[in-house]
């Protein structure tokens, strides 16, 4: 039988169903894999959903990739709640997205205790002496790979320089930033819509794996239809899933009280993660460290490393804020440290990520009517822009703090500056894991420490 023969009989071929309970176990195990940051976690998404189970096609995929990529928020966390949305209705893409930040959450508070705890030793100071120098790196590469995508024009760049020497020499909040740039972006979509038009990002599929559950033809299901009364449905529910709790805390602790303060700050923050998380870390910063003193500039990259190591979304960074933030705050008292700080991690990461599965249930079935609409995509393409800036002025913080780490007149730390080289090299020369860069910039910075030592 030739090819030409053969291949419909492989299209015809129909896929495996896939039940509740196996897409659970699916999505609870993605949430202990789901290294590599947004483009690594996407990876292992395509490679399970669309070559290997065939629960979605490629073209849908990518579709959904694409509206996700457009919202605030972690978009493969909001793309693993479309898909399990798409497939088991509502009940499918709460699973879905809790099961891709649960395990990290557990994780990231019994290793915000340990960095804690035991952060003073020296073993421990030497690995983040190697890691913090490798973090900047990281961010750096963050900008590059960013704007290499979003930056395709003279305006867009204009958009970028303008941003970072509004946040780095004007101290201009980044909230504000996002505005002015969504402004921009509006009226630059009416006049100049070619300099707003998405590009660039995600073609078309042209690839197929065989026929998929979800597959190019088939329906939409009947959940994923749009109506009016579903959307209020989801509105009023979100609402109050949100009023409940900020509720409860003000009124338990008063508004001022450090757990009511971080909802409130976190639900900000999660409204302004245009372009990933280190776009809103610069915000969580200027919050976080500056204004509340939750933590120490050095605690937040220690806290940003750790947030690179382990799996789940790279903003999950915000739950060792909050855990740092209640334990040394002592909130419950001296006697139960380890539970204000739980407690806090768990708060901050509800209010940070419930805006997430909101847009994905809320707007899921809108997709197709705003996907094209240049009025509803030139403001995102704005904002992408002027997060590359907001992103280089992270990575000028973090450098500032890590080469020079007792200020401008204590010298310049040369076996720093030269690790951080070495991880830029690698990850932009070479192409090297970002986790396999973080452990052997720790090694470097541990045997560094080790030789010191007897001086």
């Amino acid at each position: 039988m030739s090819k030409t023969d053969a291949a419909p009989n492989v299209e015809a071929e129909a896929p495996p169903s896939a039940s509740f309970k196996e897409a659970f176990l699916f999505w609870l195990k993605l949430g202990f894999i789901s290294f590599g940051g947004p483009a690594g976690q996407i990876a292992i998404m395509h490679q399970e959903l669309v070559e290997n189970r065939r629960w979605i096609s490629e073209r849908r995929f990518l579709h959904a990739l694409n509206y996700c990529m457009l919202l605030p928020g972690p978009e493969a966390q909001q793309l693993a709640t479309y898909i399990g949305w798409l497939m088991h209705r509502t009940a499918g893409g709460v699973v879905a997205g809790v099961l891709f930040v649960l395990p990290s959450l557990l994780i990231l508070i019994v290793l915000s205790w340990l960095y804690i705890a035991f952060g003073n030793l020296p073993v421990v100071e030497g690995l983040f002496y190697g890691i913090k120098p490798a973090v900047t790196a990281i961010v750096l590469q963050a900008a590059y790979r960013i704007g290499s995508r979003a930056l395709k024009n003279g305006v867009l760049w204009s958009i970028a320089a303008a941003s970072f020497v509004a946040i780095f020499a004007l101290n201009v909040p980044f909230p504000a930033i996002v505005a002015l740039a969504a402004l921009i972006g509006y009226a630059g979509g009416k006049v100049a819509p070619s300099k707003f038009a998405v590009g660039g990002g995600h073609a078309a599929a042209k690839q197929s794996f065989g026929k998929a559950l979800i597959d190019d033809d088939t329906p939409t299901p009947s959940h994923a239809l749009f109506r009016w009364t579903g959307l209020l449905k989801i509105i009023l529910t979100g609402a109050l899933l949100w009023i409940i709790p900020m509720g409860a805390l003000t009124a338990w602790y008063g508004w001022d009280h450090t757990y009511t303060q971080m909802a409130w700050f976190f639900t900000k923050a999660a409204l302004m993660t245009f372009g990933g998380a280190y776009a809103v870390l610069p915000y969580v910063y200027q919050g976080a460290v500056a204004h509340f003193s939750w933590l120490t500039p050095t605690q937040m990259i220690d806290g940003l490393a750790l947030g690179e190591t382990t799996p789940g979304p790279l903003i999950m960074v915000v739950a060792f804020v909050g855990f740092v933030g209640g334990y040394a705050k002592a909130i419950l008292g001296p006697d139960h440290l380890f539970l204000a700080g739980a407690i806090a991690a768990a708060l901050v990461t509800w209010f940070t990520f419930l805006p997430s599965f909101l847009f994905i249930l809320a707007g899921g079935p809108l997709v197709e009517s705003t996907h094209q609409d240049i009025n509803f995509t030139a403001p995102l393409t704005a904002i992408t822009a002027a997060v590359v800036g907001v992103i280089l002025n992270l990575a000028t913080f973090f450098g500032l703090h890590v080469l020079w780490p007792k200020g401008w007149m204590q010298g310049f730390d040369w076996i720093a500056a030269l690790i951080a080289l070495a991880a830029v090299v690698a990850l932009l020369r070479f192409k090297r894991n970002v986790i396999h860069v973080i452990i052997a910039c720790a090694i470097v910075g541990l045997l560094v420490r080790v030789l010191s030592w007897p001086q």
